[in-house]
């Protein structure tokens, strides 16, 4: 009998003979069985899918309803360091108990005849919605992995849904037609129900696929908008449209340290939901939401999870320039399946000395290929090591209190990372 929540964790990876198999059936099956499509897990329930910017716009979100009195429930993924990070209530993660519960009644499913076989993602999503739906829940923020239609999310019908940003990523497993790609992501859209488009820069897939099914759409740039341009720090101004069809503006709103669009995208999908906005607290949840492994700082150290060349292109540009003096390192790992030359061509330009770091597993990127790739596109590579953590206690040799390090690349590189003890350079006596 299985009792802790590793040890379900450890039996999960055992269940399918593949990691990713994408496609709604046999998750479906198991999900009737539980009970969870026959009434809804939430009085709201708010979908996200997109490359980038899916889990800033669902923090976002979550912290807005939050602010405004709301009984939340998040499900998200991967994690960084607990499982339990992928569940949230109320902004608390789901503790272990819950989660186990949850587990045995997924199985409990499963072994019905026919017996289904499920991926460790499908099962961790099925043990999700079941939490969520034993919650009594105001409002449900659900992030939607990279199948989109064919994700295991995707069996549960939103009220509103997002499209956050569409870029190559996971080539392996959707293509490089951002057409087809937009498609893919937009299937998460439910005819009548709100389409939300976050980018103003979305393949045309993505509107052509939500006016098909006649699910009203609501586009950053025409339906809503926002005044923060390029600017970093400063109150910008939102406008967008209440489930009436109503105007909305909220001036002097604060950078949450977020992408604004997806702050924005937040706010239109939370008034689609029947939110009334208020901008007071609108002001707080924005100045008080937090979000790991996003431009997260830690002293000297600027640790953020971008992995593709899209994601690298908005941290170069928010990234600040190291005090007078001081040299901006980067410490690099990535997954080789992931476009690693684009993301050091948007990095090059902020970066004076890289640390290339191994990921291990089957698809880990060695820190020598990596090294071989800044070295060939003019970076200035100072060493390499066979992980995260050997990566950093190189650097803490190295690092002068003017210094500052991005970690970037993977949440692999990020995780173990946050895991440890990162080196400070010591301040320098006067």
């Amino acid at each position: 009998m299985l009792n802790t929540l590793a040890e379900w964790l450890h039996h999960l990876e055992t269940l399918h003979p593949v990691g990713i198999d994408m496609g709604l059936e046999r998750v479906s099956l198991v999900a009737k069985r539980m009970g969870l499509l026959e009434r809804p897990i939430a009085k709201q329930v708010i979908t996200v899918a997109g490359t980038n910017g899916k889990g800033s716009t669902l923090a976002m979100i979550d912290a807005l309803a939050r602010a405004h009195g709301l009984r939340t429930g998040t499900y998200t993924s991967p994690h960084l360091l607990r499982y339990n990070e992928r569940v949230t209530l109320d902004g608390r993660e789901a503790s272990d108990q819950r989660l186990v519960e949850g587990f045995k009644q997924v199985e409990s499913a499963r072994l019905q005849e026919p017996t289904v076989s499920l991926t460790y993602f499908e099962a961790g999503t099925l043990c999700a919605l079941w939490c969520l739906a034993q919650a009594s829940l105001d409002i449900a923020i659900l992030e939607v992995g990279l199948g989109g239609r064919l994700d295991a999310v995707n069996i549960i019908d939103a009220d509103v849904a997002i499209v956050t940003t569409i870029a190559l990523d996971h080539a392996n497993f959707l293509g490089t037609d951002l057409e087809q790609i937009g498609r893919e992501k937009a299937g998460i859209f439910r005819p009548l129900k709100p389409a939300v488009l976050g980018s103003q820069a979305l393949p045309k897939s993505v509107l052509e696929s939500a006016i098909s099914i006649a699910a009203p759409s609501y586009a950053l740039g025409s339906a809503f908008s926002h005044s923060a341009g390029d600017m970093v720090g400063r109150p910008w101004c939102w406008h967008g449209l209440t489930q009436q069809g109503d105007t909305l503006s909220l001036d002097g709103l604060p950078d949450p340290g977020l992408p604004i669009d997806n702050a924005a995208t937040a706010l239109q999908a939370l008034a689609l939901a029947g939110v009334a906005l208020q901008v007071d607290k609108v002001s707080k949840a924005l100045r008080t939401v937090t979000l790991s492994g996003r431009m997260q700082w830690v002293g000297q150290w600027c640790l953020d999870v971008g992995h593709n060349p899209h994601a690298a292109e908005y941290l170069a540009r928010r990234l600040p320039v190291p005090p007078k003096g001081g040299r901006q390192w980067a410490l690099i790992g990535m997954l080789n399946d992931k476009d690693a030359d684009g993301v050091i061509r948007a990095l090059l330009p902020k970066v004076s000395d890289w640390v290339c770091v191994t990921l291990e597993g089957e698809r880990g990127r060695s820190a020598a290929e990596l090294a071989e790739r800044i070295t060939s596109l003019g970076g200035r590579v100072y060493d390499c090591a066979n992980s995260p953590a050997a990566g950093a206690a190189k650097l803490a040799k190295q690092l002068a209190p003017e210094d500052r390090v991005l970690a970037t690349g993977s949440f692999f590189t990020v995780a173990e990372l946050l895991a440890t003890s990162l080196p400070q350079a010591a301040p320098q006596a006067r």
